[in-house]
């Protein structure tokens, strides 16, 4: 390229605004070698207005900034801060009942509880549907199931062990497991990823006897030495030996998941089966959102072409739409609700 037409480009486009910044900002001078990715923790609080724990018989940010709404996002058993008497009962019937009592809960000192949309995604989406199909919220006006078909499903469930025993063990700490989610594929959005891991590992330690204590990843890390209190100081090196403690205690834990999904396979099968008729025949308006076309089996790809429901496609996403393009779900899902009389929109909301 000759000097002139050098030149005549760099005015032509000098004035052109920058490229945004990929999601997780990065560490080090622009371009130099120090460059990283921040894969440290984020608290989901600032996405909500407040937490609320509700107690039940054990037998968004994106979308509030463009759509006048409520969003309610329930820790499931096995999952986040939730605890049950058995865990690991993730049958398809168990978890529908706890929605249904949670949702209950939140409203019982309610005279006339909201209208509700359910959205689900993956795995929460079969549920979703097994929740409206059973009726267990009366309120509920909407369903939007997000990249859950139950042909790519059920063929998926062969290898799922396999996909298990390929995920590593344990993390040295939240961020390597964040890492992790990210350069495997699993989330695209570090941003998301940042928030969602958080509730999936939960930590724990190796005592002398190999024992593994298991609390929450977002607590103050177990010291011993720390707590005693010395009423005289006789020795100087007793600050320093609590200290080299508390540092080996913390070097020894580690982060492992949340719940031990390989000893869930006996429900697998139940979340998903027969989960395209039972979507179709939901009594309520329904939204699916795909991140591909070719996801669709026989029996939906029928119901589309009959109008049952309202189908969106979203491209460039991995399984994990809603964290993928947070942005785009929020404005489908706001779409679908303004369509529906069931809320308003934001003045900056373009449609």
């Amino acid at each position: 390229m000759s000097g002139f037409l050098k030149e005549a480009v760099k005015n032509k486009y000098s004035g052109l605004p920058s490229c945004p910044e990929r999601p997780g900002k990065r560490i080090g001078s622009p371009g130099g070698p120090g460059r990283k990715r921040d894969y440290s923790p984020l608290s989901w609080k600032q996405y909500f207005e407040n937490s609320k724990y509700v107690w039940v018989n054990d037998k968004n940010k994106s979308i509030n900034r463009i759509c006048h709404c409520q969003v309610v996002a329930i820790d499931l058993r096995g999952h986040g801060d939730s605890k049950t008497e058995n865990d690991l009962d993730l049958s398809a019937d168990t978890l529908a009942k706890d929605v249904g009592e949670i949702v209950g809960k939140l409203y019982e000192e309610v005279d006339s509880p909201p209208p509700i949309l359910m959205v689900g995604h993956s795995m929460g989406g079969a549920i979703a549907v097994h929740v409206s199909v059973k009726g267990m919220i009366p309120t509920l006006i909407g369903l939007a199931v997000i990249d859950v078909v139950e042909g790519t499903a059920m063929e998926a469930l062969s290898s799922m062990q396999s996909f298990l025993k390929s995920r590593p063990s344990s993390f040295s700490s939240l961020e390597q497991g964040i890492e992790w989610s990210v350069r495997s594929g699993q989330v695209h959005n570090v941003e998301s990823a940042r928030i969602s891991m958080v509730g999936q590992l939960v930590r724990f330690s190796d005592n002398d006897n190999n024992e593994k204590e298991r609390v929450s990843p977002t607590s103050t890390p177990a010291t011993n030495l720390c707590d005693i209190i010395s009423e005289e100081p006789e020795e100087e090196n007793t600050e320093a030996t609590q200290r080299a403690t508390a540092v080996t205690e913390q070097v020894n834990e580690k982060f492992t998941w949340r719940i031990d999904l390989s000893k869930t396979g006996h429900f697998w099968e139940g979340w998903f089966k027969e989960m395209s008729k039972l979507f179709l025949s939901c009594p309520v308006p329904k939204l699916l959102i795909l991140a591909g076309i070719d996801r669709l089996d026989k029996e939906l790809t029928i119901g589309q072409m009959q109008g049952k429901f309202q189908m969106q496609v979203l491209p460039r996403c991995g399984h994990c739409v809603h964290e993928d393009a947070p942005d785009k779900v929020a404005e489908v899902l706001t779409s679908y609700l303004v369509r529906l009389k069931l809320a308003a929109a934001k003045e900056n909301f373009q449609r």
